[in-house]
């Protein structure tokens, strides 16, 4: 690659990285907590049984519960939990501040607990991971951020091959301190790479994800709530019992785990139902249901369009939170790699060392007599990781049981590459 070819992509990268830096290690750090959610939120609590996928006791039940706890609220949605034998139930009103959760047990109706949507410790960290306290605009921020970072990950990857054309993948050079800093860090970004890409651009589809559903709730309104047109709002409506049976009947196999009721959310007319698959792909793609509030029947149950599909499937990508504990427990170390990228890019700027500085000097006595090597020896183990990665990252979304394990060795192996020189000392020199 010619000099001034060069010199763009890595202004393209010092720039880009040094934009959304600070703002990448808030998501990073507020993402650890975020990764074990789940088993945070359990602990102090006694372990629950199994979920109950239709409970015994009416869903009407619940809301009379929660409305006799709250009087003059009415309800907003109820939720049929998958990991523990709950039913959550959210009212609103004029004397309530937000939405309250009320979260009962599904079996005995015995209440659990209770407080407003947004106010635990767990909902703040994911609100400022998501826009910095600030709502939508503040998640097209972070969107526009993790853009930056996609764009400096792939601007790296141009950039990487000329600072390592004579050194074996894996270096570290412990001295001067910018070496040692500029081989850390291209160690541990060629290593995590197709991690960080993948989580980056999750990244930027989980910031787009409401403005994307509100384009959906728009163009398919204008179709299915035709006929509906100039309809007072419901009010003598079926409970929420009918609603979801009538959607268990219209798709046959699939589980009901959401339920809204007619109001600002969906329509005046209409519960939106909720429901998705059993297998482990299908079960994060969501299928909404229409269902009529005065007479229980079924008025639309169409797919969402593709777009939404994508949403869904890359939340898990984002998280972690599809392979078990062991991946999660990957995850953060991969959390932590990408944290340490971004404090050895900050310590590169703090330096202010230029490219041309930095390429392949004092280059170890072992290797001072290798000649340059080619871009198929550089970008080997770079390639072999990504492609690693990818497949762990893939392959416990296929299925469970083997999958899981298949995924767990296959990310281990890139979270042990990011050990400074372990595969240079365990691959032969003709291999680096």
């Amino acid at each position: 690659m010619q000099s001034h070819s060069l010199r763009r992509w890595y202004k393209l990268h010092r720039w880009t990285s040094l934009v959304c830096t600070v703002f990448l290690l808030i998501s990073c750090i507020t993402g650890l907590p975020l990764i074990f959610g789940d088993e945070l939120e359990q602990i102090g609590k006694p372990q629950t049984e199994e979920a109950i996928e239709i409970p015994a006791i009416p869903l009407q039940h619940f809301v009379d519960l929660a409305l006799i706890r709250h009087p003059g609220a009415h309800p907003a949605f109820m939720t049929i939990e998958e990991d523990a034998p709950e039913i959550r139930v959210a009212v609103v009103g004029k004397a309530i501040k937000g939405r309250v959760i009320d979260v009962y047990h599904a079996s005995t109706a015995a209440p659990l607990s209770s407080g407003t949507q947004g106010n635990s410790v767990m909902e703040k960290v994911l609100a400022l991971h998501r826009g910095l306290f600030a709502g939508v605009p503040g998640e097209l921020f972070m969107g526009a951020m993790a853009l930056l970072f996609v764009l400096a990950l792939i601007s790296g990857i141009v950039v990487y091959g000329p600072f390592m054309r004579r050194l074996p993948f894996g270096t570290v050079r412990p001295t001067p301190h910018r070496t040692h800093w500029l081989d850390l860090h291209n160690l541990l970004g060629a290593s995590a790479l197709c991690w960080m890409l993948v989580v980056g651009g999750t990244g930027i589809l989980n910031a787009i994800s409401a403005p994307l559903f509100a384009l959906w709730q728009k163009q398919s309104a204008i179709s299915v709530l035709a006929s509906y047109k100039g309809h007072p709002p419901a009010t003598n409506i079926v409970t929420p019992d009918v609603a979801a049976a009538a959607a268990r009947r219209a798709l046959p196999g699939m589980k009901v785990t959401g339920i809204v009721f007619p109001g600002p959310t969906t329509t005046p007319w209409h519960y939106l139902i909720y429901t998705k698959g059993r297998t482990p792909i299908t079960s994060r793609i969501f299928t909404p249901v229409l269902v009529d509030a005065t007479t229980g029947i079924v008025t639309s149950s169409t797919q969402f369009p593709w777009y939404i599909h994508t949403v869904e499937v890359s939340r898990p990508l984002h998280f972690g939170d599809y392979g078990g504990l062991p991946l999660k427990f990957l995850w953060a170390a991969l959390d932590l790699v990408a944290i340490t990228v971004l404090i050895s890019g900050i310590m590169l700027w703090v330096g202010k060392g230029r490219a041309t500085e930095f390429v392949a000097d004092k280059t170890p006595r072992r290797h001072a007599h290798q000649r340059p090597r080619s871009s198929l020896q550089i970008y080997r183990w770079p390639i072999v990781l990504a492609i690693t990665s990818l497949c762990g990252l893939l392959s416990a979304l296929i299925g469970d049981g083997w999958w899981d394990a298949l995924s767990w060795c296959l990310l281990l192996l890139c979270v042990l590459a990011c050990t400074p020189g372990l595969i240079h000392k365990l691959t032969p020199d003709s291999l680096l």
